[in-house]
């Protein structure tokens, strides 16, 4: 089968550059490279479809065609629309319509059709729905996050509406995902809570529950084993360990050189909560005499000395990051690494459980939880966010795979980190069976795989009703009426 992949704000190249550094390449990019390439060692040919821009700073990505190397079946194809130069997802909604038009030409003049194609976010959604519409080949949605959840932790309201309106352009947002949920022939979800919880949310519930049953498939994310693995060093892995080394000596006391770390690697967001963990820490005297904490700050050589080069927003978490840590009398506990690669996040993994160390995840909410399976399958024990996807990850009705913590709680999660640390071999073990049983790529590639079979097999059928600004964006649309409509009137 040729299965497509639609991503048009996931930037892909064979380097997999600019990773985490930017809110647009974030942790759909994992999940999507890693099952293309998983489905293309099962023998398909896989094309993953994102968009072609000049840009001077994000500047690999003019090129129409990519490949990951030592991997057969599949490409990375760019195709323009809009501007020559970068968009943030906030700015794409007018052009996708252009973007379809162009993969329908891109694929007539290669004379080779489609068998499926695979949408990821919302704007890959309605995407998806346009293009399935015009060339009549179903489509499955993915939505890694859904932006109704995020107008829940912002806390859109009447008053505050417009104005993230215009931020975040959550009208389009809701319509778009509105779309791809009601005519997608599968819906992806990584955990049962994802489709109970998240798809079942008032701005979603009506049009999800269409073939809800039937449409919607659990495929948990994995962990790539040959990446993140607990023996298998790579090529660079001394010459690494030896540069985190020298941060860890530059930031903790040498006194403290010799206690294991409680190691943060989610990028600098609100959402990620780097702050609760500090204030867990700050306030245990009992948690600071038995490790250290090491937090992974991509692109800051010297946190200590200078992060003027981060965002606004990043900012702003490392200026009060740095008052905890001056406050509370942190300076040399509290390391600051620069780690530019999963190459090097998988070795500083290793490095870490070497050094007998447990990985977190803080966030207030996490969909998934894609991060802490690849600490476990590095070695590293977790204690990771309960409120979200990580509460499937790590428990089952047959046991627990590591500790949950209740990070609106600053106390409970100083205990959940006390009891890891007390209990490390059991949870080391237990985190390396839960990913080698459950949680990898392969897994789920033939997930997908199977689905997919499906549906060619029998597609279900659906007259595709595109909203009327996808295909014309010069149309009115009013987002504070479909806010209303489908989110605030719906809480009433």
């Amino acid at each position: 089968m040729r299965i497509v992949f639609l991503n048009p704000q996931g930037n892909f190249d064979r380097t997999d550059a600019f990773w985490t550094e930017h809110p647009d390449f974030g942790g759909q990019l994992v999940y999507v490279k890693e099952i293309a390439i998983s489905l293309a060692h099962l023998g398909h040919r896989v094309d993953i479809i994102t968009r072609q821009f000049d840009d001077e700073i994000l500047n690999l990505f003019h090129n129409q065609f990519d490949v990951y190397d030592g991997v057969n079946g599949i490409r990375i194809i760019r195709i323009p629309c809009g501007a020559n130069d970068f968009l943030k997802k906030e700015d794409l909604w007018e052009h996708l319509h252009e973007w379809v038009d162009n993969i329908i030409t891109f694929y007539d003049k290669e004379n080779k059709s489609i068998d499926f194609i695979t949408t990821h976010y919302g704007d890959g959604g309605i995407s998806g729905a346009m293009l399935s519409k015009k060339i009549k080949v179903p489509f499955s949605f993915t939505g890694h996050s859904l932006g109704a959840q995020k107008m829940d932790k912002l806390g859109m309201n009447e008053s505050n509406m417009i104005s993230l309106i215009n931020q975040f352009e959550f009208g389009k947002r809701i319509l778009a995902e509105r779309t791809a949920i009601r005519y997608a022939s599968r819906i992806f979800v990584s955990t049962k809570q994802e489709k109970d919880e998240q798809y079942a949310h008032r701005a979603y519930e009506d049009v999800a529950s269409y073939k809800k049953d039937e449409r919607f498939v659990i495929a948990p994310p994995g962990a790539n084993l040959e990446v993140f693995s607990y023996d298998k060093p790579n090529k660079n892995e001394i010459d690494f360990h030896q540069k985190l080394e020298l941060y860890l000596t530059r930031d903790i006391d040498s006194n403290r050189q010799n206690l294991p770390y409680i190691v943060s690697a989610s990028r600098l967001d609100h959402k990620k909560n780097h702050i609760g963990l500090l204030k867990a820490y700050a306030k245990s005297s009992e948690l600071q005499s038995i490790a250290n904490i090491a937090i992974s700050l991509r692109g800051v050589e010297n946190a200590y000395l200078d992060y003027s080069n981060l965002k606004k927003d990043e900012k702003s978490i490392m200026d009060e990051l740095m008052n905890i840590i001056i406050e509370h009398k942190l300076i040399g506990k509290v390391a600051f690494l620069n780690i530019t690669s999963q190459a090097y996040l998988a070795s500083s993994y290793r490095y870490f459980a070497k050094r007998k160390s447990v990985f977190t995840l803080t966030a207030l909410y996490e969909p998934f939880g894609l991060a802490p399976i690849e600490a476990m399958a590095a070695g590293l024990p977790v204690a990771v966010t309960k409120y979200g996807g990580p509460s499937e990850v790590l428990k089952d009705n047959k046991s627990i795979y590591g500790i949950l913590l209740d990070v609106k709680d600053t106390d409970k999660m100083i205990q959940g980190y006390i009891q890891t640390f007390e209990n490390y071999d059991f949870y080391r073990k237990q985190g390396l069976k839960r990913v080698l049983e459950t949680y990898n790529w392969l897994s789920t590639a033939k997930v997908y795989e199977n689905s997919i079979k499906t549906v060619i097999k029998d597609p279900l059928e659906t007259d595709i009703t595109i909203p009327t600004f996808f295909m014309s964006p010069k149309s009115n649309l009013n987002q504070s009426k479909i806010i209303k409509t489908y989110y605030l009137e719906k809480e009433e």
